[in-house]
């Protein structure tokens, strides 16, 4: 007689404690391996929702814009160039092309925006500072200009602690404004107290009109420092106008 045979399932007390014990030790060490990975996903998916909150709610949004070293122009006048959006998420935001377009204010002379978490951004500006003043036509006023040549505040009266340039087409790239820059920053005390006024209607072409009348004929931007020994020599001499644009060769007329 063929005997049929079974599966049955052996309950504990039958299975040998050794057995049992292997079993154990085997589960263990599978869950200690899977352990770092149950870790590695539970740490993803908190980054995965913190990102998700950070870039794309406005939980960490700009609510509020500091403006830092604002005199010449106002904050709000700031806020406005920056055209932060209000609610946009802090990590997103474009801070170089935001300090870009604060830098076209023409008194800005530099941006620098950074992040204040959770919800504010920061604007710090160097403002330019002026070296001389350029009379506006018609006798409006002036626009004072800094030592790059960018004119940048319009102003009623001139300022007494600041000269005056006359030229014709003020402007960082405009030579003949670099040139008679050049010669102003050069000028010592002694021929800058006197000065009424520097024009300059070409690179070649700079004078220094003194208050008591008489002309410095200065020419080009070069060999300054040997026109300005001369000049001081001149100023000691009658004569109405100083020719020193060849400082090897003077003229007193």
């Amino acid at each position: 007689m063929t005997g049929r045979w079974r599966l049955v399932r052996a309950d504990g007390e039958t299975v040998p404690a050794s057995v049992r014990r292997f079993a154990t030790r085997a589960r263990q060490r599978r869950l200690r391996a899977a352990a770092p990975w149950f870790v590695v996903l539970a740490v993803l998916g908190v980054v995965c929702v913190l990102a998700g909150i950070v870039g794309y709610t406005s939980l960490f949004g700009a609510a509020r814009v500091q403006v830092i070293g604002a005199t010449l122009v106002t904050p709000e006048e700031v806020r406005t160039a920056a055209a932060v959006p209000r609610g946009s998420p802090l990590i997103r935001l474009d801070t170089g092309a935001v300090a870009a377009r604060v830098r076209r204010l023409a008194p800005v002379r530099s941006a620098v925006v950074t992040r204040d978490w959770p919800r504010s951004i920061v604007i710090r500006v160097v403002e330019r500072t002026p070296v001389a003043v350029v009379p506006l036509a018609g006798g409006t006023g002036f626009t004072a200009i800094d030592q790059a040549g960018v004119a940048f505040q319009r102003l009623p009266q001139r300022p007494a602690e600041l000269p005056v340039v006359r030229l014709t087409t003020p402007g960082p790239s405009d030579p003949t404004t670099q040139a008679a820059l050049t010669v102003l920053a050069s000028l010592p005390e002694q021929l800058r107290t006197p000065l009424a006024d520097l024009a300059a209607d070409a690179p070649a072409r700079i004078k220094l009109e003194l208050l008591d009348g008489r002309t410095v004929i200065w020419g080009d931007s070069t060999e300054n420092q040997a026109k300005i020994r001369v000049a001081l020599v001149l100023l000691e001499r009658p004569g109405k106008v100083l020719d020193v644009s060849a400082p090897n060769l003077v003229t007193v007329r």
